[in-house]
């Protein structure tokens, strides 16, 4: 590692240089500059928080994201906090059903449940192990761009310690923007929300609860804005520490989204659930915290000129429900695996040539998928199209099972069930998002 003041400058920066520079080190982030450092590459991790910090999440995770977890090699042992489950269970529209993960050779059978407080932190630990370089508490203000070509070629920080605020230009041949549903380094390259995909909004908090230990990961569809049932639903997460993780989600295609307070709504639904499960102002252990979920391809292109997205900063949260810890963990991954290959070329036009793959890659994982879940979310924001769903949807198995395979995107790539055929199909089939 290089320092040096900056020449020409008009007070001393920290100058760093790197073959990747990532910003952030949620699962995006973190999991791309594993794959990078497992593959040999310099990788520079900036971070703005210091761990552990705290992050808006349902702490659920899917069989998605435990494939995800293992392919990285991440220890999962349940001695070390890792809760299991068997499956979902959904409440709404006067029904009630368990489903179980769907047995597939592609996906484990059991999902987990972690909370972010650590799981971000265990992430970026892993990375550190195969090599990646961690810098907590560097807050990145911009990217650094080649004046003459205007590609990224690092980006500027500022780092408070001790109450002292030092500049740092940080440098890199490539720069993984992974900083969150804001992307700073995003918006300063132009690259703007799209009003043509969904956003979703979710609430939640901590209560402690002898619902804590659960097999089932537990749903309630029955979100209702006086007699309108909105497009969204709550969950109920055992923490198996005594606690639950509980809240809600509701998506902009409503037309009461914005209108909404989400924390009087959570406390409405709240005071509903039975009395013996605790789920009640005293009890609540935690702030009630919100954050948006950029959904859908929310962000695009997701490479320009030197700069990759990943996870929340290009808006790859699923559509569906609400997943966004999973397909950033994935596309860390695609996005490392571009890198790699691309700095492997000898010129610069060699990697120009394979960094522009990164968009067709993701599309060809998620686009038409994506695409199926942007048209849900516009039916289901219409409330008569809701409660037709659960009314007639949850009291029936063989739609529930296809709906779960449906919205956790769980099927067999290959081969598969007639259910699995029939969604890889139509995903192949309809326009990338």
């Amino acid at each position: 590692m290089t320092e040096q003041a900056l020449p020409g400058s008009s007070q001393d920066h920290a100058v760093q240089a790197a073959d990747v520079i990532v910003v952030g080190s949620g699962p995006a982030g973190s999991s791309a500059a594993f794959y990078l450092a497992s593959a040999g590459l310099d990788v520079l991790v900036l971070e703005k928080s210091r761990f552990p910090r705290e992050k808006v999440c349902g702490d659920g995770l899917t069989p998605r994201a435990v494939k995800a977890l293992t392919a990285m090699g991440v220890p999962l042992p349940e001695s070390d906090g890792w809760l299991r489950n068997k499956g979902l269970r959904i409440i709404g529209g006067g029904g009630r059903i368990e489903l179980a993960w769907p047995e597939l050779s592609s996906y484990p059978g059991f999902g987990l449940v972690r909370t972010r407080l650590d799981f971000d932190e265990i992430l970026a630990r892993h990375a550190q192990k195969a090599g990646a370089r961690l810098l907590e508490g560097v807050n990145v203000t911009g990217p650094l761009r080649d004046d003459r070509t205007g590609r990224v070629i690092g980006v500027t920080a500022r780092e408070t310690v001790d109450g002292e605020t030092a500049e740092h230009i940080f440098r890199g041949r490539v720069v993984i923007a992974a900083d969150g549903n804001s992307s700073r380094l995003s918006v300063a390259m132009g690259l703007r929300k799209r009003d043509d995909r969904p956003l979703g909004v979710a609430v939640r908090s901590y209560y402690t609860t002898p619902r804590h230990d659960d097999d089932y990961l537990e749903a309630w569809l029955d979100l209702w804005d006086g007699d309108n049932l909105l497009p969204g639903y709550g969950w109920i997460f055992g923490m198996g520490d005594g606690t639950s993780n509980v809240g809600l989600g509701l998506l902009n295609t409503s037309e009461a989204f914005g209108n909404i307070d989400y924390r009087v709504l959570l406390r409405k639904w709240l005071a509903g659930m039975p009395p013996e499960w605790g789920l009640t102002e005293e009890n609540r252990t935690q702030p009630v915290r919100g954050s948006a979920l950029p959904m859908g391809f929310n962000r695009t292109p997701h490479y320009t000129r030197g700069l990759l997205l990943a996870g929340d900063s290009g808006g790859m949260v699923n559509p569906f429900n609400g997943e966004g810890i999973a397909y950033a963990m994935e596309a860390g991954e695609i996005a490392a695996r571009t890198v790699v290959q691309a700095l492997a070329r000898p010129s610069a036009a060699g990697i120009e040539t394979v960094l522009q793959t990164y968009p067709r890659e993701l599309k060809v994982a998620y686009g038409g998928y994506y695409t199926l879940g942007n048209s849900f979310v516009q039916m289901i924001g219409h409330p008569a199209f809701m409660r037709f769903a659960t009314k007639h949807g949850v009291k029936r198995p063989y739609i529930m099972r296809f709906t779960m395979k449906l919205l956790g995107n769980l099927t067999e790539p290959r081969g598969g069930d007639a259910t699995d055929r029939l969604l890889n199909v139509l995903s192949k089939m309809t326009p990338a998002a």
